[in-house]
């Protein structure tokens, strides 16, 4: 047989096997991935609710940082991580770093900054349409706010799962911060590119079919999602 065929015949058996080692990776990925989404959803959807809402001086430049931000390089992510979280650094005496820990602060990071340009910009959207009714009722900025993001809940909820597929599929801060240590920081997207480079075909396609498998199962709840709120705007359920 091919050697690529066999490749991917083993990797299919691994994964149908449920192979261990597959799975301890598997596990830790969707571990600190989930991890860093929610912390990183809580800290944007806040940040890009008080920047939807409130004007204050420098506003403009914080919009521009922001926006920036939505191109941060990994690996400038993992630097940064790395040098804050190093023996010589600030936060050195955590002892923390080469942990999952780190690499859940590493993706909370990188993934902040989406959450909170893609938030401010759907909330800032809505009370365009609605800010006004809503004042016109004597709602305040934050009840405003807290309205228009109950309303986008939708919308909300599938920005958190654009920030797992993000989180899940990063790799260069992850290895900075992790190393990539077997069976305690070794997660898909690092077991990947090490198993590859290794020639271990077989586990690297195995992962790569999972991962790829996680990413389309999040396209297709946020597939669900859009259409759930088509279906809620045509039944009139818009700020109800």
């Amino acid at each position: 047989m091919n050697p690529f065929l066999e490749s991917i015949v083993s990797a299919a058996q691994l994964v149908a096997g449920g192979d261990p080692q597959l799975l301890r990776i598997v596990g830790l990925s969707l571990t600190v991935s989930a991890s860093a989404c929610v912390i990183a959803t809580a800290f944007g959807l806040l940040a890009g609710a008080a920047l939807a809402v409130w004007r204050f001086p420098g506003r403009g430049a914080v919009l521009v940082l922001l926006n920036t931000l939505l191109a941060l390089p990994s690996v400038v992510v993992g630097l940064v991580v790395y040098l804050l979280l190093s023996r010589a650094g600030p936060l050195g005496s955590l002892g923390i770093l080469f942990t999952p820990t780190a690499m859940v602060i590493a993706q909370s990071i990188l993934v902040t900054p989406i959450v909170a340009a893609l938030t401010r910009q759907v909330i800032e959207d809505a009370m365009r349409d609605h800010g006004e009714q809503l004042r016109s009722l004597g709602a305040g900025r934050l009840q405003c706010a807290l309205i228009v993001a109950w309303d986008e809940r939708l919308a909300l909820l599938t920005l958190a799962l654009v920030a797992f597929g993000r989180a899940i599929s990063e790799v260069g801060a992850v290895m900075m911060v992790g190393g990539n240590i077997a069976g305690v920081t070794r997660v898909m997207t690092t077991a990947i590119a090490l198993e590859t480079s290794k020639g271990d075909l077989p586990l690297a396609l195995a992962l790569g079919i999972v991962l790829l498998g996680v990413v389309l199962l999040l396209n297709v709840l946020i597939g669900v999602l859009r259409q759930w709120r088509l279906a809620e705007d045509q039944r009139g359920g818009v700020l109800t």
